[in-house]
């Protein structure tokens, strides 16, 4: 059974000159999905969701959302969308419950237990003004405001930035339990740790570029491994140099270090022609993962089995 396709893009572009912006993203996320759109900062995360969002025209390209596209059916899509932006709106002297009366009038109206629910969960004062809010209030109340109506579609750009831990916590609570109730989740962030506790899908962008589109399994299986080895004779380096999947052989004294990207039994059959006291294997984070996609080794890490 096929899903229906929340978002499409096919050669999505917005080109601001200079190299900046974004180029022929070719990208699909299916319903039900929670994607993770990560990349640092000024790699084209939030043009790519300011052209979802139908607040800038792109330069080429198409981008649909439930079928709809983006800005031909901006008012359209915007009802089937819950948005927290990467910077929230300033609303002056208005009071919190004033902000949430206004947004959810725009929507037709919003069941006010979902409201109070939301802001206990997050322990978000609605009768304070907006301009006394903290920065992590205020991401607190933009996160009310986009998950109160309960949407199809629920587009995040840095969703956690300025929440504390407990409240992250809160957060992916809300994601999880959103997309157990049938809805999609496209979470834009710069922080890799961060999709790690909710996403089934990762892409990665680069300069404005997709530069990868993998499962989350996928991608830990992209792992390497640091392996140093103590021998109690010579070092064999040239058979260790020589095994397949093993790179960055080094050698100090009767310490060997290396990295080993897939099958290690290359590298274990060549430790056997020296005479190994002590071996240790660690694992990089996910980030030191991610990392490589921005080292200049792309190829190297796409090429990777999967």
């Amino acid at each position: 059974m096929t899903t229906e396709l929340a978002i499409e893009a096919r050669g999505l572009t917005k080109d601001y000159g200079g190299g900046h912006g974004l180029f022929q993203l070719d990208l699909a996320v299916h319903e039900g999905e929670i994607f993770g759109y990560l990349g640092p900062n000024g790699a084209g995360k939030s043009t790519t969701i300011r052209l979802l969002m139908g607040l800038i025209h792109a330069t080429a390209g198409t981008a649909c959302i439930f079928g709809r596209d983006c800005m031909r059916d901006a008012v359209a899509v915007k009802r089937e969308v819950g948005y927290v932006p990467g910077e929230a709106p300033r609303f002056s002297g208005m009071r919190g419950s004033e902000v949430v009366a206004y947004v959810a009038g725009m929507r037709g109206g919003v069941e006010t237990a979902r409201v109070r629910e939301l802001c206990e969960r997050f322990d978000l004062d609605l009768h304070r003004r907006f301009r006394e809010y903290s920065h992590g209030n205020k991401q607190k109340l933009a996160l009310v405001l986009a998950f109160m109506h309960q949407p199809r579609l629920i587009i995040l750009d840095e969703p956690t930035s300025g929440l504390d831990p407990l409240n992250q916590q809160t957060f992916y609570a809300l994601v999880r339990e959103a997309t157990r109730d049938g809805a999609t989740v496209f979470l834009s962030s710069h922080i890799l740790s961060e999709v790690e506790h909710v996403c089934t899908r990762v892409g990665i962008i680069r300069d404005g570029h997709l530069v990868g589109d993998r499962t989350m399994d996928e991608l830990h299986e992209l792992r390497y491994h640091s392996v140093e080895v103590d021998f109690e004779g010579p070092v064999p380096v040239d058979a260790v140099r020589a095994a397949a999947n093993v790179r960055d052989v080094a050698v100090d004294g009767h310490r060997l270090t290396c990295t080993v990207h897939g099958d290690v039994a290359p590298l274990l059959t060549a430790l056997q022609a020296g005479h190994p006291r002590n071996l240790v294997s660690t694992e990089p984070t996910l980030e030191a993962v991610f990392l490589t996609y921005y080292s200049g080794d792309v190829r190297a890490a796409e090429t990777q089995p999967v």
